[in-house]
């Protein structure tokens, strides 16, 4: 990396920053698929080993194209250290445990993906780790579900899939004041259009399989927050654990890495578009878009987001048949549970990514029968509004 990568602005980071080149002066980054590595004595082994030289030891640890990739996405965040795992549940997972143990207790809002609310309500119970569930929107819920032992809390913002926003700079105080954690999930708003560490979040954990692949090619995950931290808390649990990212996966995030400003930008605008269309359609009952004025956390949208989202929440009139038969008269977007991809997908989450919840928990969450997500991609934006009037119409 050369000395002015601080100074570099986002576009030129992602193409360029903690490249790392063999001898052969390669263009494009190295892809290492290699699992060990040769030492050239028996003496340099046990010195890297005990850490008094530098250098790879084995892939599970680290790797020189899984490094490339962590080290662009801290130039990216503003992070001072990362760790990329195999998926995006897998960084979630280990940052939550990681950053609580038995005895401890989280905040979380209960506005979450439906693993990461398992891993909150399921899986942190069975290790001694209680968790509390609050509506995120309002400080004062984080504030009343504080308890002497709380050491977490754990958001996302935008939420999935009903694109509440969270006051993160408030969350974070909060977080401070009682000497607790806060670990924010970005995926929605993706690193170029939200910066949690600059909000005074601790810790950063993406699906870098959505908008940072953004291609539907492959899994991934990462985690930034300070060294200490990482040194601390993370480092032991990640190499004995083993929930590394493949070379090969990490070579294609820093492929897609690349060309996420592009992406998200023209994403952004045609979800600006769509959104706005929706809005005035009799067959929509609800539009949730970050860019529009009735946004419900309009005001905290304006004041830590810089853009909008690549993801509309929509809720069409008739229940679920009616959502059923609009996705099933959809031409160009397609059907999926993904989202931050090439291609405009759309979901039913109440079927899908949420239906594991309780009807209850769902209607607590906005996520009625009708409610549909929709992930916007690359294709021409007046193609993508001539398919979603023509499956309206379609749908009755």
């Amino acid at each position: 990396m050369t000395s002015n990568t601080r100074n570099w602005k986002p576009q030129t980071a992602l193409v360029h920053a903690g490249t790392l080149r063999s001898g052969f002066g390669e263009t494009s980054e190295a892809m290492y698929l290699t699992q060990g590595y040769v030492y050239d004595t028996a003496q340099a082994a046990e010195a890297r080993f005990k850490g008094e030289e530098p250098g790879f030891i084995y892939s599970r640890y680290a790797n020189p194209t899984v490094d490339m990739f962590e080290k662009r996405m801290c130039a990216l965040e503003g992070a001072e250290d990362a760790r990329a795992t195999a998926s995006g549940m897998a960084a979630v997972t280990a940052a939550l445990l990681c950053s609580a143990r038995a005895g401890d207790h989280i905040v979380a809002a209960r506005a979450l993906f439906g693993s990461c609310r398992w891993v909150v309500e399921t899986l942190a119970p069975k290790y001694g780790i209680e968790a509390t569930l609050v509506d995120g929107t309002e400080i004062a819920n984080w504030e009343k579900a504080v308890r002497p032992n709380t050491r977490l809390f754990f958001l996302e913002s935008p939420t999935n899939p009903t694109l509440e926003v969270v006051d993160i700079a408030a969350v974070a105080s909060l977080a401070d004041s009682i000497g607790a954690r806060l670990i924010v999930d970005n995926v929605f708003a993706t690193p170029l259009q939200q910066k949690p560490l600059q909000l005074g979040a601790h810790i950063v954990v993406y699906s870098a399989t959505k908008h940072i692949d953004g291609q539907g090619r492959c899994l991934g995950g990462i985690i930034l927050s300070d060294k200490k931290w990482i040194d601390e808390n993370l480092h032991d649990y990640f190499r004995h654990t083993g929930p590394s990212l493949s070379p090969f996966n990490a070579w294609t995030l820093l492929k897609g890495l690349e060309t996420l400003p592009l992406r998200v930008r023209q994403q952004t605008e045609s979800a600006g578009r769509i959104a706005d269309f929706l809005a005035e359609r009799s067959e929509i009952v609800r539009v949730i878009y970050p860019g529009r004025a009735d946004h419900p956390q309009a005001a905290v949208v304006k004041k830590q987001m810089s853009g909008g989202s690549t993801l509309i929440c929509l809720d069409v009139k008739g229940g679920k048949q009616a959502a059923f038969a609009f996705q099933n008269a959809l031409d160009v977007v397609l059907i999926s549970n993904n989202l931050g991809d090439a291609k405009s997908l759309i979901t039913h989450p109440a079927t899908t990514t949420h239906k594991n919840l309780s009807d209850e928990a769902r209607a607590e969450l906005g996520i009625g029968p009708g409610t549909l997500r929709l992930s916007v991609g690359l294709e021409d934006t007046d193609d993508l509004l001539e398919d979603i009037e023509q499956a309206l119409k379609a749908a009755g």
